[in-house]
């Protein structure tokens, strides 16, 4: 079953508000197995709203609405629904009902525009709002089932939820759609998918892939469609487990995870600790860290060590190495992990150095320029990087590599330990 959101409303095309109606919706159609073909927003104008309406019925077999039911003048979702269903507003005494109950108790006097409320499509199944005075609508047209529902979120979300999807599954038009998302780090997407691609074209039909990139991983997104799901779940399993013997390395968890949650796992497991020696990043590492819940259990802390004072005072690096080498260097980073690990008396450190930008770069060190550099047990390791001239992907860029290099440094402490 396809699905299109429709969202009405000039607000979420000048960007007043974000439409997260959509996002809400799509997330839980899935889990009913119903694919969300299209996601289109209107303005607040009759004939572009007709004409949406019109193309959503050739491409769905569901269509869902929201915005445009409130009781001023701007709202002129109901009217371009009676137009389009060819039928007109009727007084529905169980909603005035309801209207005048929810607005009492408020100790809100019901006026005329609240009445209207309760003017309502005359062939439209009403869909009661118990949290709010805007009833929801359903139609059926052409084997397409229209949905409208008010924008504000969480009366959508009482109406999906307590109308809507009893309706569709009672219908018995949902399927299933078993989703598993592989995270991935430390290749681009033009090499993963050169290096994945032979068992990317042995997917069998029912299995889509899809690449999602950003500044900090590629996500792979692989996606079964069929009627059982304890079988599409067997090949989703049986697939991943294919891609991990690929590329073992670069996989670094899985869904919603993050490389803070798998690091956190890892230090606990083996009753470690780690701190942290922050420069270029101004904190952001701790802030990653620190984001997961039970990070107490093996987070030391960490120093922001913004300037050489700092490094020198706090981390005990020593000024002629900041003077011989410069701040940004290889020594400078092994010299703040280290001191790190001894200032915070942690079992691991991570330490960066840098120039994030948008100034402070030259020719030997332009904008970008990364050390970053891990310690533990085994020693200390540092690398450097160029992220490039823009500042907050620098600093993004700069956190996920520095926690991935901690990642394959606790991996190997582990293997030579065993």
């Amino acid at each position: 079953m396809k699905a299109e959101l429709i969202t009405i409303g000039d607000e979420i095309l000048i960007g007043q508000i974000v439409d997260t109606n959509s996002a809400w919706m799509g997330q839980q159609l899935n889990l009913l197995g119903i694919e969300v073909y299209q996601v289109t927003s209107v303005h607040d104008n009759h004939d572009h709203i007709l004409k949406a309406f019109a193309e959503a019925e050739q491409n769905a077999d569901l269509v869902l609405i929201t915005g445009g039911l409130g009781p001023t003048k701007d709202d002129i979702t109901k009217k371009s629904l009676c137009e389009y269903f060819e039928t007109e507003l009727v007084f529905n005494p169980e909603v005035f009902e309801h209207v005048r109950s929810l607005l009492s108790s408020r100790s809100v006097v019901v006026n005329q525009l609240n009445s209207d409320q309760a003017l309502l499509p005359a062939n439209c199944t009403v869909l009661h709002n118990s949290a709010g005075t805007a009833s929801g609508m359903w139609f059926e047209c052409n084997n397409t089932i229209f949905v409208s529902m008010p924008g504000v979120p969480f009366e959508m979300e009482a109406i999906m939820t307590e109308e809507v999807f009893p309706r569709l599954i009672q219908l018995g038009i949902t399927q299933s759609i078993v989703h598993k998302t592989v995270l991935t780090i430390g290749l681009p997407e033009s090499m993963l998918a050169e290096k994945i691609e032979k068992w990317e074209s042995g997917l069998p039909d029912f299995i889509k892939l899809a690449y999602l990139p950003s500044p900090m991983m590629v996500r792979l997104r692989l996606s079964a469609y069929g009627t059982d799901k304890s079988v599409l779940e067997a090949e989703i399993d049986r697939q991943v487990k294919d891609l991990l013997l690929l590329i073992p390395e670069n996989v670094f968890g899985f869904d919603d995870e993050n490389l803070g949650m798998v690091i956190g796992r890892m230090l606990v497991k083996s009753s470690k600790t780690l701190s942290v020696a922050e420069s270029c990043t101004g904190g952001n590492i701790s802030h990653f860290i620190t984001s997961n819940a039970g990070s107490s259990a093996y987070f030391k802390g960490g120093v922001v060590a913004y300037s050489n004072e700092i490094k020198n005072s706090l981390l005990e690096v020593p000024d002629d190495i900041i003077e011989t080498y410069g701040a940004v260097s290889q020594q400078v980073a092994e010299a703040m992990a280290l001191g790190a690990l001894k200032a915070l008396k942690s079992d691991y450190s991570i330490a960066t150095t840098g120039i994030a930008g948008p100034d402070g770069g030259t020719d030997e060190k332009p904008v970008g320029t990364v050390w970053i550099a891990v310690a533990g047990p085994a020693g200390v390791k540092s690398k450097e990087y160029n992220f490039r001239h823009n500042r907050e992907r620098n600093i993004i860029r700069t956190t996920q590599t520095a926690l991935n290099m901690l990642r394959t440094f606790i991996i190997k402490d582990n293997i030579q330990t065993q």
